[in-house]
């Protein structure tokens, strides 16, 4: 039996994500330099995904 097309884009993931999480939105910020250790982790910039 053959798999049903939604399951297997599914299987294929690793595609363009466009929402960091959490640490690589502070190593974006620390390379900026708008971020230092001992700042707070919440209510962080907006970053830009860099590919």
């Amino acid at each position: 039996m053959s798999q049903h097309r939604s399951l297997r884009a599914a299987a294929t993931l690793g595609g363009k994500r466009n929402v960091l999480k959490r640490f690589e939105r502070v190593e974006v910020l620390k390379k900026q330099g708008h971020w230092k250790e001992g700042d707070r982790i919440t209510g962080l910039r907006k970053t830009k995904v860099v590919a």
